[in-house]
Formats: structure tokens, C-alpha cells, sequence
């Protein structure tokens, strides 16, 4: 019998899984049906750039439905919800899916407004975000008209999408001002709920020995309850302050509204809660998440949701067919970190080992924990990667969903 698959999201993981399925199933043995509210899928990565003037927003958008294969079906509309003992998604122009294998890749979205005053007076005037198209015009023009005073990059709580990305804004900053002969007119400061600069030990350590060799102030444990963007005031919920002439704020992140109205699909964050090793939902056996939408000890970030995708595709082939479920994935995640003047340092960690020196994929390859022309040269590449590779769904030689521990310099026991 023809199965149904619904796809909730075009984005990142959305896409690569609808188009890994259409190349795994002919379309008399599944339909795949891809759900969205919009036709623009953004590159998200590309959006630390826009502010300093090194991409166009243009340049960094493209129509969903363009990146999806022939024979698999498009719905731009809102979701309302999921009923999950129906086995049905409810779209708000009325339209009702029924599904066999349901996939929520929703991702995660900015809540600006949990964070009182962040929308109010100065909001896209002296506080912005870059985690958006329109924010990051917007400080774009900011960043130009910037002269002299205290630039802060405040994270408002975990998770985010892309955590070290609010590191790198703050290290093409000090690039950015260098450049134009101010960075001793401006004061940075790096502002975050953590207690370090970074969540794992050895890379924290890293990314702060950068922070303080660009002069970059690091303020930890500070979790903001409120800003006051007239009188240029972060305001912790313990009453520290840390003031600023200009703030680069990234909000509070959630799952998709929908998920709040779906009983028993997601958690308080509205996440949906998977197995962390099959991603298969605690919710019921034939829902899967992945990427930002999926509530697993790891970053939200586009590597994780590529690694994901391999895992999960195939569980959906296991599941269909009445077979034991794939509990391979291990968290893998790597991520490019940006550190100014045409260098860049590169991660690779997964749950259970943290982001270490050395090199990747194996002995011979991009440095790890190490600035490196070599990195940044990786990261603007993966642009092209990411449209051309990533999204259709293909396999990389030598990249795999499992993290590959050769090459890497393991601390003595």
C-alpha cells in the first residue's frame, strides 16, 4: 500500500530528509508532503556576515519549493496543529493530512517578546539581532553609523540555534572596528547565561584565551531579565547591569507554535522529545524530529541536522517495514567558528566527547580547536556545499553521521 509522508518544515532538515525519501521510495510505493508557512528558505549561517557587509540578504535566500525534488509535493500554508491519536496535521486553510510517518523539522523560533523591554523602546534602533533577515539589515546600517562607545552581545538563555555564532559576531566585531581604524573607540563585551564562554570545557577554555587576546570583555552567568533599550541597559534577573550604546541581542528560542496546541507532541520549550539515538518521538512511534526541532542534548545546528538526516531517513525505511530501529546516532556536531581577519578555528564533538585539538575528518585534514586560513577558506565553501550537496541529500566520502575519533588529541585519563 502507497504510504503518506508529511513533512512538517523546509528547512535544513525538512528538505534533506523529503529529498533523501523521494530518491529511497518511488512515488506509487510513498507520497511525501512537505509543509511550510513561507517560500523562502534561508541560509542561516550566512546571516553573521550581513551586518559587517560581507553578504547581501539576497544572496542568501532561495525559494523552498526549488530545493525540493520532483514528485515531492508542497503545501505553503500554516500549521494548526497535529492530532496525534488521528494520525492527522490540520493546516489552517481547513486542509486535513492523514499520515503514516509524520516528521516535525519546524526548527526553533526567535521569542523576543519573553524578554521584557527587548521589543520595546530602541528595538532595530540601538538593540538588534542578527538572527533574522531583517535584523541583520538592520544592523548592518547600525554597524556603519557605530562610531565610538560599548558594543554588547548579549545570548538571553539557552538553547539557541548555532551557539558559537553570537562568538563569532563578537570576533568579526573586533575585525570589523580594526578594519576601520576604531577599535579603540569601541568597548566589546560578551554577555551569556553560561558559566564559561562555551558549554564544553576544553573548547571554553579556547574561545576565551580568544576573547581576552582581541580585548574582548567576557561577562558570564548573567541571565537577562529585562532591557531598556531608551536608557541602554541590560538588566540581569539578580539586578546586575551591563550598559551599552549598542546591543546585539540573541532572544530567547522555541519550538513552533504549533506544537503548544498539538497535546503530547513537544515539551515546555515546544520541542518535540525524541530518542536521542533513534529520534524517533516519545509522542507515538510513527512521528520522528529533527534539527532545531528535535529536543536532544546537542547543538542546534545545521551539521547535527545533516548527520540526523542519515539516521533518521533510514529509520523511517526500518519503521515502514516493521524492523528494529537504528540507535546509531551519537550527536555528532562540527562547527566553523569565525575568528576575524580571514581565519577561522573548526569544532567536532558529539555526546559524549567534547570538541578536542587535532584534526578532521582524520589525521590528515581541517585543524581542530586551531585558527587556520585553512577553516575559514571551509566555512565560506560550505555556502555552496549546503545548496548543492547538504539539501539534495547526498552522501559526503569520508563524512558520516558518526563522529570519527582518528585524528583527534585525547587528553591522559
Amino acid at each position: 500500500m502507497r504510504k503518506r509522508i508529511v513533512i512538517l518544515g523546509a528547512g535544513t532538515g525538512g528538505t534533506l530528509v523529503a529529498n533523501r525519501l523521494r530518491r529511497l521510495y518511488p512515488e506509487d510505493a510513498a507520497e511525501i508532503v512537505v509543509v511550510d508557512q513561507d517560500d523562502e528558505h534561508v541560509y542561516q549561517p550566512g546571516l553573521l556576515f550581513v551586518p559587517f557587509g560581507l553578504a547581501e540578504p539576497s544572496e542568501i535566500v532561495r525559494p523552498r519549493r526549488r530545493q525540493l525534488h520532483r514528485g515531492i509535493v508542497f503545501r505553503q500554508t500554516p500549521i494548526d496543529r497535529v492530532d496525534l491519536g488521528a494520525q492527522q496535521v490540520h493546516l489552517e486553510d481547513g486542509t486535513v493530512l492523514g499520515y503514516d510517518v509524520l516528521v516535525v523539522a519546524t526548527g526553533s523560533v526567535l521569542l523576543p517578546q519573553e524578554t521584557e523591554g527587548l521589543t520595546g523602546p530602541g528595538w532595530m534602533d540601538t538593540v538588534f539581532t542578527f538572527y533574522s533577515p531583517e535584523g541583520a539589515a538592520a544592523l548592518h546600517g547600525a554597524l556603519e553609523r557605530f562610531e565610538s562607545g560599548r558594543l554588547v552581545v548579549n545570548v538571553v538563555d539557552m538553547p539557541i540555534k548555532c551557539p558559537v555564532a553570537p562568538l563569532e559576531f563578537s570576533f568579526l566585531a573586533d575585525w570589523y572596528f580594526r578594519q576601520r581604524g576604531i577599535r579603540d573607540r569601541v568597548e566589546l563585551t560578551y554577555v551569556t547565561p553560561l558559566d564559561a564562554a562555551f558549554t564544553k570545557p576544553v573548547a571554553a577554555r579556547t574561545l576565551s584565551g580568544l576573547l581576552a587576546d582581541k580585548g574582548i570583555e567576557l561577562v558570564t552567568e548573567f541571565n537577562t531579565g529585562s532591557v531598556d533599550g531608551s536608557a541602554g541597559r541590560l538588566i540581569s534577573y539578580d539586578e546586575r547591569e551591563v550598559g551599552f550604546e549598542l546591543a546585539v541581542v540573541v532572544p530567547l528560542h522555541g519550538g513552533a507554535e504549533y506544537v503548544g496546541r498539538s497535546p503530547g507532541l513537544g515539551d515546555e520549550l515546544g520541542f518535540v522529545v525524541v530518542d536521542q539515538h533513534t529520534l524517533q518521538a516519545s509522542a507515538a512511534p510513527n512521528v520522528f524530529a529533527i534539527g532545531d526541532a528535535a529536543g536532544v542534548p546537542t547543538s542546534k545546528a545545521g551539521s547535527v541536522t545533516h548527520f540526523e538526516g542519515e539516521i533518521l531517513v533510514d529509520n523511517i525505511g526500518r519503521f515502514l517495514a516493521g524492523r528494529p530501529l537504528d540507535a546509531s546516532f551519537d550527536g555528532h556536531t562540527n562547527c566553523f567558528i569565525e575568528t576575524g581577519f580571514g581565519k577561522a578555528l573548526l569544532i567536532d564533538f558529539n555526546y559524549d566527547t567534547e570538541p578536542l585539538p587535532g584534526h578532521y575528518p582524520a589525521a590528515v585534514g581541517l585543524p581542530l580547536l586551531k585558527q587556520s586560513r585553512l577553516n575559514h577558506l571551509g566555512k565560506l565553501m560550505f555556502q555552496w556545499f549546503y545548496w548543492h550537496g547538504l539539501l539534495p541529500g547526498h552522501d559526503i566520502p569520508g563524512v558520516g553521521a558518526a563522529m570519527p575519533s582518528h585524528g583527534k588529541a585525547r587528553p591522559p585519563a
